[in-house]
């Protein structure tokens, strides 16, 4: 259901990364992030974008985003509390993205 509600700056960045065509990475689609478990109640988040390989979480910013900082910012520092790092780009900025995944 997610994945048919996605941006277009979403499935753009998805061709751009499926079937390993950065740096021979795999990526995968709207992965959960589990956090947490409240009495047999996961807790987690869905990333955007997930690369195990290098545990790094890409996140797509739209313009919701710009009065949700707050909540984004707590949310990066659960997630990268699990090791995890988080990159964020705004929608606009997709073809930046390759080019830090390259630098990581």
């Amino acid at each position: 259901m997610l994945r048919a509600k996605s941006t277009l700056a979403e499935k753009d960045l998805w061709r751009k990364l499926r079937n390993r065509k950065v740096e021979g990475l795999k990526f995968n689609r709207q992965h959960p992030i589990v956090y947490g478990n409240d009495n047999f109640n996961l807790k987690f988040f869905i990333a955007d974008f997930y690369c195990a390989e290098k545990k790094l979480v890409i996140e797509l910013d739209g313009e919701i985003h710009n009065f949700r900082t707050e909540y984004d910012k707590d949310r990066d520092e659960i997630i990268e509390g699990l090791g995890l790092k988080v990159i964020r780009f705004k929608n606009e900025e997709i073809d930046e993205v390759v080019k830090v995944i390259r630098k990581l």
